[in-house]
């Protein structure tokens, strides 16, 4: 993956994060490619942002970061996992079930106009990689829209931009 000159990599995450992460808001295991790629690229701006689908051009802003004190970190901290999760709650959860643990859709990336990459646990153990629209997608009603079957998968989808 091609990153931007001035691009900052967040503190890299260690496996205690991330499996208290997964504990905290599973009931999910992240896949192994991204957990790789978080323990790389934690918060990375990449060159390598553009993506097509369904004849439309998508731009992956930033992916988000998973880290220790998100707080501590206004600027960063805006573009945790955790932190996107709780602002959206809500829009995340597909229907309300008040003995449901957990969250079955994860944001991993932020794309241009306000919508999300996700991984979506909704049908399987193991994520699609999926588009949130935030336009679309009201309480307990999510708008997704799958567009790979992996993360590898996904960053293979990824390209320059030619401006």
């Amino acid at each position: 993956m091609k990153l931007q000159n001035e691009t900052i990599i967040m503190p890299l995450p260690d496996d205690s994060l991330i499996e208290y992460f997964e504990d905290s808001y599973g009931p999910f295991v992240l896949p192994e490619d991204y957990k790789m790629f978080l323990k790389k690229y934690n918060g990375v701006v990449p060159e390598t942002r553009v993506f097509d689908f369904h004849d439309y051009e998508y731009v992956v802003e930033q992916f988000l970061c998973l880290l220790e004190r998100p707080i501590e970190d206004p600027i960063n901290g805006m573009y945790e996992i955790r932190v996107v999760m709780t602002q959206l709650d809500e829009r995340l959860q597909d229907g309300f079930d008040e003995d449901a643990t957990g969250y079955q859709v994860v944001p991993i990336a932020a794309l241009f106009a306000g919508n999300f990459l996700c991984l979506d646990y909704r049908t399987s153990d193991v994520p699609s990689i999926a588009i949130w629209f935030h336009e679309e997608s009201e309480e307990y009603s999510p708008e997704m829209v799958k567009i790979a079957d992996s993360f590898s998968e996904f960053l293979d989808m990824l390209y320059e931009s030619e401006e």
